[in-house]
């Protein structure tokens, strides 16, 4: 199955959620950033949160960036999210490895690192985007953006977040929900919802078994009727051109361009997040610091 997202509310107007089927965007990231297996499940998870948290953007153009800062060995670990639920991300450092957990599974937490924030940027075509910073609960990334849910923006949140590696390191299954409380829901509401959570398998057990995001969704809600909303795929997707580089280049006024060209008479952009590379010559350097000086810049 493609990657997806579907979107659901609850019929009795009292739940909310989303769930995202990415194995297909996880492998490419992994791909592209050469990553271990340890730095692939953080990486795949911010990607599922961010999907599922950039989708619920209204506009148009909109974006959300979901930045971790938590301490860890892997440092900082960003994706960004198009209005569609498209993503794309890095890590800092993908090339750490780390033993795996006592129960087995991939330290994610130990990775990412416990002493930080999670940090949400919104930009809505403002002139100032929305910035909402918590501190990290453990690293594990879902618990993380339950707590931004609940702290910075008052709605009482759960997340599942989920990726399994295969032992050549190609990853099997790859996901998560998101499920949010309305106005008027209960503790009824709340008790249905952690049932719900503490009995359905892991996400990954789940989308192994069926890769289908919305029968995630009713096995975790599996107490109340879903009215599936919205599905639409979803693809790990770079926005990079050579246009957007080259205005990189010009932002960095006239002066450290000659900086440059009197160090390498030329420049090597690569981009962040897919890794394409483009060259600058030098008599392009050149064009573009001349006309910034004629703009005193």
């Amino acid at each position: 199955m493609e990657d997806r997202i579907v979107r659901a509310i609850s019929t009795d107007g009292r739940v909310k959620a989303a769930a995202v089927y990415t194995r297909a965007l996880t492998e490419r990231a992994r791909n592209i950033h050469r990553l271990t297996p340890v730095a692939t499940a953080a990486l795949g998870r911010a990607l599922a949160g961010a999907s599922m948290m950039g989708n619920a953007l209204k506009g148009q153009g909109e974006s959300l960036t979901l930045q971790i800062k938590g301490g860890g060995p892997l440092g900082t670990v960003l994706a960004v999210s198009d209005a569609a639920g498209n993503v794309r991300g890095y890590v800092q450092n993908g090339s750490v490895d780390l033993p795996l957990r006592a129960d087995g599974k991939l330290d994610v937490g130990g990775a990412v690192g416990r002493e930080g924030t999670l940090t949400v940027i919104k930009d809505l075509g403002l002139k100032e985007p929305y910035v909402g910073t918590v501190d990290l609960l453990g690293g594990e990334i879902a618990e993380d953006i339950a707590a931004y849910f609940v702290e910075s923006e008052q709605i009482p949140s759960a997340c599942g977040l989920g990726v399994l590696v295969d032992r050549d390191r190609s990853v099997l299954a790859a996901g998560g929900y998101l499920i949010q409380l309305l106005p008027g829901a209960g503790e009824d509401t709340i008790a249905k919802v952690e049932g719900g959570i503490y009995a359905a398998p892991s996400v990954t057990a789940l989308l192994r078994r069926d890769p289908d995001p919305a029968r995630l969704l009713r096995a975790v809600l599996s107490d109340f009727e879903l009215e599936i909303l919205e599905t639409a795929p979803v693809e790990y997707r770079c926005y990079c051109s050579r246009e957007r580089m080259e205005r990189a280049l010009m932002s960095l006024g006239s002066a450290e361009l000659e900086d440059m060209l009197r160090e390498r008479d030329g420049a090597e952009l690569t981009c962040q997040f897919c890794d394409k590379v483009q060259v600058f010559s030098g008599d392009e350097l050149r064009a573009m610091a001349a006309a910034l000086k004629a703009k005193g810049r």
